[in-house]
């Protein structure tokens, strides 16, 4: 099944999603076991754990770096290719 709007080449579908999902994890998990018969003081945790979920999810799973670029070329002043990447000292 392919989702065109979420699994694109941009990452920022995704995480625009993510974005919205944590909020909705947190607040609907909590709300159904609530409403299942569960306190508020016991769900109110099952909730946040789907939430630490969902971002642990965008951060460890599909991290928002690919790799491609050298850490220190997409940073002004670091690397050989500018002046301020060599020190005069």
């Amino acid at each position: 099944m392919d989702f065109p709007l979420v699994f694109n080449d941009s990452m920022t579908g995704y995480y625009d999603y993510v974005l919205g999902l944590i909020p909705a994890a947190l607040i609907g998990v909590t709300a159904f076991l609530n409403l299942v018969g569960l306190s508020l003081m016991s769900a109110l945790p099952a909730g946040a754990v789907a939430a630490a979920t969902v971002v642990a999810h965008a951060i460890f799973v599909r991290a928002p770096v690919t790799g491609d670029a050298p850490a220190d070329a997409s940073r002004p002043g670091r690397g050989d290719g500018g002046p301020g990447g060599r020190s005069s000292a």
